[in-house]
């Protein structure tokens, strides 16, 4: 029973310290923060993206990532695949520094009447908390709400951030102040709505988004939500 408790304390102990040196990255990141610095949204073949984890985490290292996240949708497999591999590239390449990769989720959920996307950062991925929205489709009734997704991804120690929230049916201006009365940490604020190439930030929505995050004092996030084969393109 002591060797259980002291586990959970040092999980504990390690998902604070990863989401507070996430919190400092989010705290700095701009426009230009991605996609060669950071990119916080990703798919991978465990759920909707082309990419596998392993040929992702290659893309990473040569674009030169100094930190990632892959939020495949309902399931942290791509993560738990993509750890592995970096961890053994780590053994091989000891001289060579490697991108920090964070825990990721991207959750359907309800928010005024409206499904939106939260994606959930630097969390304890064994935590009880995470399981209804791990399980590869949508979460039901109570679990499927904005104030509850939120809660869980806090409980196991992370950080949860509204995803492109200029993209649903309602304005961010109704939706960033309702997430925030939930406790949201933050909005994705750099976002390439349009899909160009090559890949920038939506100049009309970024100041829309990053006016109302500096309102509510949030969070701002970037990434190019890769669906497709490259890490530097949505599609």
């Amino acid at each position: 029973m002591a060797a259980e408790l002291a586990r959970f304390e040092t999980c504990n102990t390690q998902a604070a310290q990863n989401a507070l040196a996430l919190r400092r990255v989010f705290e700095t990141t701009h426009a230009e923060s991605c996609p060669t610095r950071y990119n916080f949204h990703m798919h991978t073949v465990c759920s909707d993206g082309r990419l596998h984890p392993e040929v992702l985490m290659q893309q990473a290292i040569a674009i030169g990532l100094k930190g990632l996240a892959i939020t495949d949708h309902h399931t942290i497999n791509g993560y738990r695949a993509a750890q592995s591999w970096l961890e053994e590239w780590q053994q091989q390449h000891p001289t060579r520094s490697a991108p920090t990769l964070w825990t990721g989720i991207e959750i359907n959920a309800n928010l005024l009447d409206v499904e939106v996307h939260i994606l959930g950062y630097a969390f304890d991925p064994r935590h009880f908390s995470m399981v209804p929205y791990s399980l590869s489709r949508s979460a039901m009734d109570d679990d499927y709400q904005a104030e509850n997704v939120i809660a869980a991804i806090h409980a196991a120690g992370g950080l949860a951030v509204l995803a492109h929230p200029a993209r649903y049916r309602r304005s961010p201006e109704d939706l960033i102040p309702a997430a925030s009365r939930l406790g949201i940490d933050g909005v994705e604020t750099y976002y390439a709505y349009d899909n160009p190439s090559p890949w920038r930030t939506s100049p009309l929505q970024t100041m829309q988004v990053k006016e109302l995050s500096k309102t509510y004092n949030l969070l701002n996030t970037c990434g190019t939500d890769t669906h497709g084969l490259s890490l530097l393109q949505r599609l």
